[in-house]
């Protein structure tokens, strides 16, 4: 088969992947074989290629990568279900998190796969599981945003962002969004009341206070961000990163959850769970049109460092996302 090839750790994509000819990835008894139809690409795409920061290698291969590529969320068809797999049969549409994803076939645990939303494209399926999980979970399960609350959320425009946005506003909440000046029209059109541009206005400076403010982009000191917090309000670090190999901005997320015992704001940061049960509620939202996943373009597979740079160079308007035909190479 067709597969992206990731056989070393490299911080350029044109360097770090290549495309080649592959066996057929084997699936264990509780596991499910899917032909992916498209995936996605995500800020966590570029770390497991790099093995950036250093503490990612522990769960991604010490010295070289442990998978294929670094491909994880994905939407296709299944082909092959194992042992002990209950709930998915060959031919059923799924989306969620698999391994080596950027291929025409990924092993996924079934735990990790749900029924593909009806009303959506595998394109656009395939934009939904790393970013909206850590989205859904970010603002229901850290930001815990009700409505009437003031929500801000930094990095508005990206995948995760464009997620938070619709989720917090279909909560109730009174929704600002931060962004570039040319993004400020996606923002709007997903729900958020208040836009700002980051490139002509600081939102740590001016008197307003929120809630629940959610940091997606962006390393804005810890001092400032709390300072546009209301006294009881929470703070969700959910990206920010820096060029340093051991921490890479996650010095930042340390800080807050160490701080946070002693103020009476709520501090802190979470790694995102991968679940059948939260992917469920993304499809039940997403069919009952609470939530539209933005997808900023589509590639071919073998255009995956040209994805990857999009996304790196700040340019994608939501999610860039990988399609592999169905007759890609007739295996």
């Amino acid at each position: 088969m067709t597969a992206v090839v990731h056989d070393r750790y490299g911080t350029e994509p044109e360097e770090a992947l290549r495309v080649a000819e592959v066996d057929r990835p084997a699936i264990d008894a509780d596991e499910v074989l899917v032909r992916v139809r498209a995936a996605s690409i995500d800020r966590g795409t570029w770390h497991v290629m790099a093995g950036l920061p250093y503490p990612v290698r522990a769960g991604f291969g010490l010295r070289r990568p442990r998978d294929t590529n670094p491909g994880r969320s994905l939407a296709g068809v299944v082909t092959a279900v194992g042992a002990d797999v209950a709930g998915f049969a060959p031919g059923d549409e799924v989306f969620g998190v698999g391994r080596s994803s950027f291929a025409e076939c990924s092993r996924a645990r079934a735990d990790k796969l749900a029924p593909k939303p009806g009303n959506l494209s595998f394109e656009q399926a395939a934009a939904v599981p790393i970013s909206g999980l850590t989205a859904l979970q970010a603002v229901r399960d850290q930001g815990r945003v009700t409505a009437g609350q003031r929500v801000l959320v930094i990095g508005a425009s990206g995948g995760v962002g464009t997620f938070a946005v619709q989720l917090a506003v279909h909560l109730g909440a009174e929704v600002t969004g931060v962004c570039s000046g040319s993004k400020t029209d996606l923002v709007r059109a997903l729900g958020a009341q208040h836009v700002i541009d980051h490139t002509r206005e600081d939102v740590t400076a001016g008197g307003h206070r929120y809630d629940v403010v959610l940091d997606i982009g962006g390393n804005r000191p810890l001092g400032r961000l709390r300072r546009v917090l209301s006294p009881r309000g929470r703070l969700v670090i959910v990206g920010g990163e820096t060029s340093g190999r051991w921490l890479g901005g996650t010095d930042r997320q340390l800080r807050a959850q160490l701080l946070s015992p002693f103020v009476g704001q709520t501090l802190g940061t979470f790694l995102s769970s991968e679940n059948a049960r939260d992917l469920q509620t993304l499809r039940e939202l997403i069919e009952s049109a609470a939530l539209t996943p933005v997808v900023d373009r589509t590639l071919p597979l073998d255009q995956v460092a040209a994805g990857i740079r999009h996304l790196l160079d700040g340019h994608a308007r939501g999610k860039v996302v990988l399609t592999v035909p169905e007759n890609l190479s007739g295996t």
